[in-house]
């Protein structure tokens, strides 16, 4: 009778059980694969904003700061697309925003004025699968 060889590490023994319980993410079928695109988006002109709507949607990213209702600093950010995308205004895109930063608490006008707000702009790049697969043809190391 042939037994598994168990993980010789604690890390191995959870990428082991990660790996056969995993069904979050599924391998992308190969005849898929030529559809993809990946896409970067470079961050730039970072800003401190005057307060939670010192900020243009369709335009700006903004990254918030605040201090959750147990008392702990924490942060989220919305690249420039997502509110406009959502069809969201600001107080809407604060609120998920908080929401997305772990906050549970009341989100009142006062809260909202609390938060600390820097918006960004960023550029996006895009290469489709084909492209990529032409480059690595090529030679070249991505």
């Amino acid at each position: 009778m042939a037994r598994s060889r168990a993980p010789s590490s604690c890390f191995g023994a959870k990428k082991q059980r990660l790996d056969e319980e995993s069904t979050s993410r599924p391998c992308v079928p190969q005849e898929e694969f030529p559809h993809l695109t990946c896409s970067v988006s470079l961050l730039l002109n970072f800003e401190e904003g005057k307060n939670y709507q010192d900020w243009q949607i369709g335009v700006h990213g903004i990254r918030i700061e605040f201090v959750n209702e147990k008392g702990y600093h924490r942060t989220a950010t919305y690249l420039p697309e997502v509110a406009y995308k959502q069809g969201w205004n600001h107080c809407e895109t604060i609120d998920s925003l908080l929401r997305k930063g772990g906050y549970r608490g009341n989100i009142s006008e006062a809260f909202r004025q609390s938060i600390r707000l820097t918006r960004y702009r960023s550029e996006k790049y895009s290469v489709h699968a084909s492209e990529y697969l032409r480059a690595r043809q090529n030679g070249y190391r991505v």
